[in-house]
């Protein structure tokens, strides 16, 4: 029996008379990528937002673990969306004593999660000039700080150069072996392909499309699909 660390029924959230997410209903299953795809401004980070408690959402449920979600279960939820909260004036390791503190871990957690996303060698190198790739992993390692069983990564590769974008790729996909499950939303179709193992396809606020990645499947025309069939139903 498949088992889902996270389903939404009929997800809603409305601004001042605007959809922004329309009944959206996900499966997310337990230790898996599940990307989450669609244009800028399509309804994903409003989503990932109302999931990670940061928006109330207007209607519809959230199950976590088979139980209806509840902010106490933001303990076993990791979350990076939109910039990395860093404090640049801050290196790594001081970003993460933050956190542990405020958390009440133990400061060895630091080591194990600057290992994870290898940022160990960063030095007295403040955050607020580290490269686009070393602020995201840093912003992931901040996510992980709390052994979290879901991690929640918006638009993760967006302003990372070709280097940057491969080395997160293979971090993302050695999280499901450790036990974490990754919701990974991206407008870049190349990217979710390479990364995940199931995708939705949200447009307008509406998830047209959810189903398990086949390999050599068309997924640029799948999208679009989607995206021209969503747009139909808005007239």
């Amino acid at each position: 029996m498949e088992r889902y660390i996270l389903q939404t029924k009929n997800l809603c959230k409305n601004f001042k008379g605007q959809l922004a997410a329309n009944n959206i209903s996900l499966a997310i299953k337990e230790n898996s990528v599940y990307g989450l795809l669609g244009p800028n401004g399509a309804g994903k980070s409003t989503t990932l937002k109302m999931i990670t408690g940061i928006l109330k959402k207007t209607s519809g449920e959230i199950i976590f673990e088979g139980h209806p979600w509840s902010r106490k279960d933001l303990k076993d939820i990791g979350a990076l969306i939109e910039a990395p909260p860093l404090y640049e004036n801050l290196t790594a390791r001081e970003n993460l004593k933050v956190r542990t503190t405020l958390l009440g871990l133990k400061e060895s957690r630091i080591d194990e999660v600057l290992q994870t996303v290898d940022l160990t060698d960063t030095g007295k190198k403040r955050a607020g000039q580290f490269s686009m790739g070393m602020k995201q992993r840093l912003g992931i390692a901040i996510a992980l700080l709390n052994h979290p069983k879901l991690l929640i990564l918006d638009e993760p590769t967006n302003g990372l150069d070709p280097i940057g974008i491969q080395d997160l790729r293979n971090l993302i996909r050695s999280f499901p072996e450790q036990g974490i499950t990754v919701i990974l939303s991206s407008h870049i179709l190349s990217e979710v392909e390479l990364i995940a193992d199931h995708i939705g396809i949200i447009s307008n606020g509406i998830l047209g499309y959810e189903a398990k990645i086949n390999p050599g499947e068309d997924l640029e025309s799948l999208f679009m699909e989607v995206v021209k069939k969503s747009k139909r139903e808005m007239r």
